[in-house]
């Protein structure tokens, strides 16, 4: 008996279609593999990208490290050779100033050329001073290298900075060492013409003080001759310098002593004759004792002498001279025995020209010498020594 819907029951096809039997589709494999190639392409260019970057960055930070650590090395050089200029410019300015302030002065130097002398001096301390801030200036070291290139190149950028505070610090020690070359050069230019101009007026101060004692002309020549030798100003010449204005000083003091032993009614008299013998023997320094009596003489119009000189020290001698020498000036026989103990005085510059060994000889020498001179009186030594031989007078007259 046939079913109908009303009986409920199911009436279902034949066959179920293809579409609702069929099991669901996978995705093709090519496009999973084409993805998955395409995700490792990319992860490494990624890589790539970031390596370039760090070698980059590396390279980078080693060729601006290269620069800095050659600017550094060149700079501190600099520094160094300019803290050695500070010093040399200090050590002159230290000698002038001795040379300034050092104490009594005696020979005179020209206020304009003190003066000189004392600018100079102000402004090299200023430029000495002025550089030792600019050598001051640190100049840092190279920090350890960083790893990672954002590290690198932040490091990169801060080498480049330094390197351009090294670059504006190599140019301000540049300018600093032309300052101190010319400072320098001021205070040796100007503390020279100090030094150099004392010694050059030393003999003219030696000729206004000729009773000064022959030891501290002797010194004064010495001490004029080291200072107008001195070719830089240092501590040497400074002291040069202070030895000469010391030496000078000394040839006030003996000369004072010196006229207070001959003060008195004779004292014109007395000096008049020891400047007629200094033109007798002109290059010899001369010495001069007065005494009552010399060599037994003096008294009841008699007139005595003695002169004492040193082989040795060639260019000096003293002569001992009676009060009675002085006070028969200028007479005749007064100039005769003068020039009779200059004979033996200027004998230091002619030894060779006669025989030195005996006393009568000497003597005969120094006669000799007198007559030569044109001064022919007995007192002359030939009323003492004897007439002496002619080749004695012919020698004598080349001694001067």
């Amino acid at each position: 008996m046939g079913q109908t819907l009303r009986d409920g029951g199911h009436q279902l096809p034949v066959q179920f279609s293809a579409a609702s039997s069929a099991p669901a589709p996978t995705p093709p494999r090519r496009s999973t593999r084409t993805a998955l190639l395409l995700g490792l392409l990319g992860g490494a260019a990624v890589i790539a990208a970031l390596a370039i970057t760090q070698v980059a960055s590396s390279l980078g930070y080693d060729s601006a490290a290269a620069q800095y650590e050659s600017a550094a090395e060149t700079t501190s050089n600099a520094k160094a050779q300019v803290r050695d200029d500070i010093a040399d410019l200090r050590a002159a300015t230290d000698a002038a100033g001795r040379v300034i302030s050092g104490g009594n002065q005696p020979i005179a130097v020209p206020d304009d050329v003190h003066a000189g002398l004392a600018s100079a001096v102000e402004d090299g301390t200023a430029a000495a001073s002025d550089a030792d801030g600019i050598v001051s200036t640190d100049i840092p070291a190279v920090d350890p290298k960083p790893g990672w290139f954002w590290e690198l190149f932040g490091a990169t950028s801060g080498l480049e900075e330094r390197l351009r505070d090294v670059d504006a610090l190599a140019d301000e020690l540049v300018d600093a060492s032309t300052e101190i070359e010319d400072a320098r050069a001021t205070v040796t230019e100007s503390g020279l013409a100090v030094i150099t101009t004392a010694g050059e007026a030393a003999p003219g101060f030696e000729g206004a003080h000729l009773s000064a004692r022959t030891e501290t002309v002797i010194a004064l020549r010495d001490a004029a001759a080291e200072a107008t030798g001195a070719t830089a100003v240092d501590e040497d010449a400074a002291t040069a310098y202070l030895a000469l204005q010391d030496a000078a000083a000394q040839v006030i003091a003996t000369e004072n002593e010196e006229l207070a032993e001959k003060a008195g009614p004779l004292l014109n008299t007395r000096l008049e004759i020891e400047a007629f013998a200094r033109s007798l023997a002109p290059g010899v320094l001369l010495d001069f004792d007065w005494a009552p009596v010399v060599s037994g003489a003096g008294y009841n119009g008699s007139m005595g002498g003695y002169t004492t000189w040193w082989w040795g020290e060639k260019g000096r001698a003293t002569i001992a001279l009676s009060n009675s020498v002085a006070e028969q000036w200028p007479g005749v026989r007064s100039k005769a025995l003068v020039a009779h103990e200059v004979g033996h005085a200027i004998s230091v510059k002619c030894q060779s020209m006669y025989d030195s060994s005996t006393q009568d000889s000497i003597e005969k020498w120094a006669t000799a010498w007198a007559i030569s001179m044109g001064y022919t009186d007995d007192a002359n030594g030939v009323w003492a020594y004897g007439y002496p031989p002619q080749n004695y007078i012919d020698a004598a007259a080349g001694c001067r």
